[in-house]
C-alpha cells in the first residue's frame, strides 16, 4: 500500500505561474493600446498636414470641412492660421 501527500508548493508554484501570466497579459493590453493611441495621433496629424498642403493648393469648402473636423476649429481664420502653423 501506498501513501503519498501533495506538498504545498506545487500549489504555490502554479498560483505563482497564473499570476505571472495574468500579470504578462495586462501589460501587454496596456501596452498594445498605447500603442494604438499613439498611432491615432500620429495618423490624425499626418492627415491634418496633407489637408493643410492640398488647401494651400486649392481652397475649396471640403478642405475646409475635412480640417475643421480633425482640428475641432470653426473659423476659416483659425484653420488658415493653423496649416501657417503646419506648413
Amino acid at each position: 500500500m501506498k501513501f503519498e501527500l501533495k506538498t504545498e508548493n506545487e500549489n504555490y508554484s502554479k498560483s505563482f505561474s497564473q499570476f505571472c501570466g495574468i500579470v504578462f497579459f495586462l501589460s501587454l493590453i496596456i501596452i498594445l493600446s498605447d500603442v494604438a493611441l499613439k498611432l491615432g495621433i500620429i495618423s490624425r496629424n499626418h492627415e491634418i498636414d496633407f489637408n493643410c498642403r492640398i488647401l494651400s493648393v486649392e481652397k475649396s469648402k471640403t478642405h475646409f470641412k475635412k480640417l475643421s473636423r480633425l482640428s475641432n476649429l470653426k473659423s476659416k481664420q483659425q484653420i488658415w492660421e493653423l496649416c501657417r502653423e503646419v506648413i
